[in-house]
């Protein structure tokens, strides 16, 4: 007899950005005897979306796992968001400072960093006034549409 698998695909996308956000190579996440493993080859990295592996275990006589709220980092309101595609760059040229570090102050409308999309440079500004708590891309790397690039908090 085959069971029926719902698997929560908004889950299952949440675990890949949690697991490319913070450079892990795996992460796992089990509810109601229902297991959620999404992990990457060592090869890959981490800009590439992570391949969801799903297990159905049978019922463990365990504690139960106390469920911890999982943070979503892009719905914090100091997120700094990629407005594009295309490649992040700190300083406005190959080794000279970066625009901005973490526990700067920065102002609305400060220039943060820079986004190379298509030949051009992209000036990339605060949203908002306040100090620069995280900075979650290297110089260089390639970034997402919407991907989170700085936390900034008043």
């Amino acid at each position: 007899m085959t069971e029926k698998i719902s698997l929560n695909q908004d889950l299952v996308r949440q675990l890949a950005k949690i697991l490319n956000d913070t450079d892990l190579t795996e992460i796992e996440y089990e509810m109601d005897g229902c297991r959620v493993r999404v992990a990457r080859s060592a090869s890959v990295t981490h800009h590439v979306a992570a391949a969801p592996v799903v297990h159905h275990a049978a019922p463990v006589a365990t504690v139960p796992i106390a469920e911890a709220p999982v943070q979503d980092i892009s719905k914090h309101p100091g997120a700094l968001k990629s407005p594009m595609v295309g490649n992040a760059y700190l300083s406005s040229a190959p080794g000279t400072e970066p625009f901005v570090k973490v526990g700067d102050r920065v102002t609305k409308g400060q220039s943060l960093l820079i986004i190379e999309a298509m030949k051009v440079m992209n000036q990339i500004k605060a949203h908002k006034d306040g100090t620069i708590k995280q900075v979650l891309v290297s110089s260089g790397e390639p970034v997402e549409f919407d991907q989170v690039l700085m936390l900034i908090e008043d």
